[in-house]
């Protein structure tokens, strides 16, 4: 079965208080869920038209799984606490089996 991934891209943090909420809430969630953190912040090198901001990326077991985490009471309030304090490019993708 193919793994799913969580793919973060911050394109801007404008409330980095709102980001420090979110990172209290959103670890426990997405460990809840099932999901592995592989990158989270660290050196970025951007490409094309990408910005070198803050990326994330999370391993799940499946798609579907990730998809679950994503809908989760737990993650939908950290989504809450972060609000518009960023902008993100946020996908789900489903890895090669």
């Amino acid at each position: 079965m193919p793994k799913g991934y969580w793919i973060s891209v911050y394109r801007t943090i404008s409330d980095p208080e709102k980001l420090a909420a979110y990172n209290k809430l959103a670890p426990p969630a997405v460990r809840a869920g099932g999901g592995r953190v592989l990158a989270r912040g660290g050196r970025v090198v951007a490409h094309d038209a990408g910005i070198a901001e803050r990326a994330v990326l999370i391993e799940f077991d499946s798609f579907e799984q990730a998809v679950a985490a994503h809908e989760s009471a737990a993650y939908q309030e950290a989504l809450v606490a972060l609000s518009d304090g960023v902008e993100r490019d946020f996908r789900i993708v489903e890895g090669i089996d």
